[in-house]
């Protein structure tokens, strides 16, 4: 606005110096024709007292127009015609065009990119400070992640040996009747991380006279499923793990272990969904529900099907499980019921 006056200063003097001289400036001026014109009316209302009206809006046009010439003489006197003035005005115009040709189309926004500035440079010049202070709460809870992984680890000392006794009972039931199990926890307070600072280490001895050696480098596949279904048999009442899969968990046991092996997962079927696949019979009967997998040639390619199997259908998967025979589908029959009737 400032700008628009500067620019237009002499047109605006003219302006208002030409309404000026057309009210009061020389002998034919609407002030002197209405000074005539109030002449006429007071002549008028001394003959007719009802035209008193008339001359008192005479009055009122008069004391306007007045008012009007003093605020035009005012404002032409605060009219400079000031070129250094409007040459700071373009300069201070252009800075403004160029701030927001380069932070933003409105000078709204350069004001907001500016504060934005102002407190990222107030971060900046505080660095050090909040680096210090974030060092300091760095070492607070570094300090307290230390605190509660030591704690961690000890609690889970004080178990082990309840653990370790209870695993190898439940491995004796399922074949291993003399072997040694132990966990062994390494505690390492540079690797403290979610689950703690501890590494853990399965230690096993199937056969007595061998010394305990890491589970996962001497326990073959069948050895490993027995000893994680003893595990998952102990903590089962703690274990979150919805599903459990077991595959050859019965690899090289028969007899009284495979009954064990599937009592243990009846057990933990309690607590959770549990897979098996299995190829002994006392195994299957222990699940609560049957599935048979079956393979077929069918225009030169092999198929795999799965089925379940109804009450009738599972006697007779069991008897074949069994080795057929005469007895075959008693024994599976009674393996079923004994399932039905733990008693």
């Amino acid at each position: 606005a400032e700008h628009r006056r500067a620019s237009n200063a002499a047109r605006l003097l003219e302006l208002a110096q030409n309404a000026l001289g057309a009210l009061s400036e020389g002998e034919d001026t609407a002030l002197s024709r209405l000074g005539s014109v109030g002449r006429g009316l007071q002549e008028l209302v001394r003959l007719d007292t009802t035209a008193s009206d008339l001359a008192e809006t005479h009055s009122q046009a008069a004391g306007l127009l007045r008012d009007l010439q003093h605020g035009l003489a005012s404002y032409a006197d605060k009219i400079e015609l000031d070129p250094a003035r409007l040459a700071e005005i373009e300069q201070r115009l252009n800075v403004l065009q160029s701030l927001k040709r380069k932070y933003g189309p409105t000078l709204e926004e350069v004001v907001s990119f500016g504060a934005e500035s102002k407190q990222k440079l107030a971060i900046l010049e505080g660095r050090d400070l909040e680096l210090a202070r974030l060092n300091t709460e760095l070492n607070r809870l570094n300090s307290d992640l230390a605190t509660a992984a030591r704690s961690l680890s000890e609690e889970r000392g004080k178990l082990l040996p309840r653990l370790n006794q209870a695993v190898m009972k439940e491995l004796a039931a399922l074949g291993f009747r003399q072997c040694h199990f132990d966990i062994a926890l390494t505690y390492d307070p540079e690797g403290v991380g979610r689950t703690g600072g501890d590494t853990v280490e399965f230690q096993f001895a199937p056969n007595p006279g061998e010394p305990a050696r890491p589970l996962r480098a001497i326990a073959s596949s069948g050895e490993l499923a027995r000893v994680m279904l003893a595990l998952k048999t102990v903590l089962a009442a703690e274990d979150d793990v919805p599903l459990l899969v077991f595959d050859e968990v019965d690899a090289n046991v028969g007899g009284e272990t495979a009954n064990a092996v599937g009592e243990k997962m009846r057990q933990i079927a309690r607590q959770h969904q549990v897979l098996c696949i299995t190829h002994l019979a006392p195994v299957a009967a222990a699940g609560d529900t049957h599935y048979v997998v079956s393979k077929e040639v069918r225009g030169g390619r092999t198929e795999s099907q799965i089925t379940r199997l109804s009450e009738a259908g599972r006697v007779d998967e069991l008897a074949r499980m069994l080795g057929g025979g005469a007895g075959a589908k008693p024994h599976a029959e009674a393996m079923l019921a004994a399932q039905r009737d733990p008693g």
